[in-house]
C-alpha cells in the first residue's frame, strides 16, 4: 500500500511537471559546481523527474513561499477584529495628514 501511495504521488508530481512543459517559452540558464549538479541530478532521479522539471518545480515552490511571506499577513483573531473595528471607525485626519493631502494635491493634481 505504501509503495502504491508513493508511486501515485510521484506520478502526480510527474504529471504536474509535464503539464507545465507544453507552454514554456522562456529560458533560464544557471551555472553550478559539479557537486551541486550531481546532487540535483540525484534528487531529480528520486522524484522521477528530469533535472529541468525538478529544478523548476522546486524553484516555483520556493518562489511561491517567498511571495506569500512578503505579500500576506497573519493576525490573531483579536488583532483581526481590532483591525476591522479600526476600518469601520477611521480616525479624523490630523494636521500633518491634512498637509500631506494638500502636498499630494499640488503635486499630482485634484
Amino acid at each position: 500500500m505504501y509503495a502504491r501511495l508513493v508511486h501515485s504521488l510521484n506520478f502526480e508530481r510527474q504529471e504536474f511537471a509535464m503539464s507545465h512543459t507544453a507552454t514554456k517559452d522562456s529560458r533560464l540558464n544557471i551555472r553550478c559546481d559539479e557537486r551541486t549538479r550531481q546532487l540535483l541530478d540525484r534528487a531529480a532521479g528520486y522524484d522521477h523527474l528530469n533535472l529541468s522539471e525538478f529544478v523548476l518545480t522546486q524553484a516555483v515552490a520556493a518562489a511561491e513561499r517567498a511571495v506569500q511571506d512578503q505579500e500576506s499577513i497573519t493576525l490573531k483573531a483579536e488583532d483581526f477584529q481590532a483591525f476591522l473595528t479600526a476600518l469601520d471607525a477611521p480616525a479624523e485626519p490630523n494636521a500633518a495628514l491634512e498637509r500631506a493631502f494638500e502636498r499630494h494635491a499640488d503635486q499630482v493634481g485634484r
